[in-house]
């Protein structure tokens, strides 16, 4: 479907980050802007887990190693 343009270590950042600020948006129920940290979170595990970024494809940013022909 997408172009994979996220490698392995950008990858494993963005899912943990991503379960990190979903986690932050549970345990901190009281604080403003409540949403902003699940959104985000979600943006990030969703793009680690898939291996594509769609701002990485508008900038022409590729993290994946270079396949060898």
């Amino acid at each position: 479907m997408f172009k994979t343009n996220v490698g392995g270590i950008d990858r494993i950042i963005r899912i943990a980050l991503g379960i990190a600020l979903i986690a932050w948006w549970y345990l901190a129920p009281g604080m403003g802007l409540r949403w902003l940290p699940l959104v985000l979170g979600i943006v990030a595990l969703g793009t680690g887990v898939m291996s594509t970024c769609p701002l990485y494809s508008l900038l022409g940013l590729n993290t994946c190693p270079v396949k060898k022909a």
